[in-house]
């Protein structure tokens, strides 16, 4: 065959837990390393590695990957208390999802992957729907507390300089409870601007959606920081660009993306986005077929497969069983990273590439060869096969499709 495509830069690569690391190994090997003389900057991310190194090299990796601006991840557990018991674990470790997410101060954008034979359930949707979510704060964080009887609940701040603010939440007559949430302008605008910056990349229409006639301080500070950011930085590249920035009420949005025909990034708070993105996942087809891409507001990217670790097929692995899980989120984490890394790096061979292994994934699919969760959804002619059989598969069509034959 021709010479590997070669790379100048590394990737930083996170290795994970699982069925998905086992489906990492297999994707490099069947379908990289043949083709690219790949360079990464290798982080074992697995639990394992993670307790023994408490933590630090999730930190480590991430830190790599604002060095070098492109890092791919592999799917990770966030142990509980049984998986404490069942690793033998040091402690209850943080999401390593989280912790990247807070020192690339990122915002995750996800991206259904769309092929023929797999109808949308919602039938106007004829490209792909993007969620943005914000990953930071309100529910998540908050603070909550049962009431056992009557009495007053307040919100009060105390400032710096000593003066106190109080506001009056409810007169409880009888048990209840009550929650306090929070967030920061400054990770809003990061949100915003991670945001901004993504839909200028992707040349797609941005919408943002939040409460504000119900929640006029909360969600409408959210509101008047994406619009006074996009006012001062963005509307003039926008306008160049041809594309559009929308905003419209929650429910509202949740309406107008029914009825459209799909193509645009819909910024979404935290639970809306956490909610909004299983829903448009399911809508489309799969986790197991969705883009999952982390971007910061200064430039790094941490591309990753939207799904966990797969551990039933795990165990069945372990047990010699022929396992039939889809890889194609773990592939086009690995195309996407390699893509980035050539559009930065100026290496229009790798972003050629990239493009190219995607397509035979999808032609293979649409051909009718298919892991078993997708020949469910899929109409017409289907062949399901196991994961190594379907990646071989899609190295033949690459084969027949590239001009990298071997």
């Amino acid at each position: 065959m021709a010479g590997k495509i070669q790379m100048e830069v590394p990737l930083v690569e996170m290795d994970g837990d699982e069925m998905a690391r086992v489906i990492w190994r297999q994707v490099k090997e069947i379908l990289l390393t043949p083709y690219v003389d790949l360079k990464t900057l290798y982080f074992d991310l697995g639990l394992k590695k993670r307790d023994e190194t408490d933590d630090r090299i999730t930190v480590e990796a991430a830190e790599a990957t604002k060095k070098y601006g492109v890092a791919v991840k592999c799917a990770t557990i966030t142990p509980n208390a049984q998986r404490v018991k069942e690793y033998d674990l040091k402690q209850m470790w943080k999401s390593p999802n989280g912790t990247i997410r807070a020192i690339l101060d990122g915002t995750v954008f996800r991206t259904p992957i769309i092929v023929k034979n797999i109808k949308p359930f919602v039938k106007t949707w004829e490209r792909p729907i993007t969620i943005a979510r914000h990953a930071y704060g309100d529910i998540y964080k908050g603070v909550e507390m049962k009431i056992a009887a009557k009495g007053k609940a307040e919100l009060v701040f105390t400032c710096e300089d000593g003066r106190v603010s109080r506001e009056v939440i409810h007169d409880f007559a009888g048990p209840g409870m009550v929650m306090a949430m929070h967030n920061l302008d400054k990770s809003v605008e990061s949100f915003a601007r991670a945001c901004f910056n993504y839909a200028l990349d992707q040349k797609q229409d941005l919408w943002f959606a939040t409460k504000d006639t119900i929640s006029k301080k909360y969600d409408h500070n959210f509101k008047d920081i994406f619009q006074d950011l996009y006012t001062r930085e963005y509307q003039e590249k926008f306008s160049a660009a041809g594309i559009e920035y929308f905003y419209t009420l929650i429910d509202d949005a949740v309406a107008r993306v029914i009825r459209s025909p799909g193509g645009f990034i819909w910024a979404c708070k935290n639970y809306d986005g956490d909610v909004m993105s299983d829903m448009v996942a399911t809508a489309f087809g799969s986790l197991a077929m969705m883009t999952s891409v982390l971007v910061s507001p200064d430039g790094y990217y941490e591309f990753e497969a939207a799904h966990g670790t797969v551990t039933r097929h795990y165990y069945q692995y372990l047990k010699g069983e022929e396992t039939s899980t889809n890889p194609v989120a773990t592939l086009f984490a690995w195309t996407g990273a390699l893509r980035k890394r050539g559009e930065l790096d100026g290496a229009g061979s790798l972003v050629q590439f990239a493009g190219e292994l995607e397509q035979a994934a999808m032609d293979t699919i649409e051909e009718g060869s298919m892991t078993k969760d997708l020949a469910i959804l899929a109409e017409g002619e289907k062949r399901i096969v196991n994961t190594r059989e379907f990646l071989e598969e899609v190295n033949a069509c690459l084969g027949r499709g590239s001009r990298r034959q071997a």
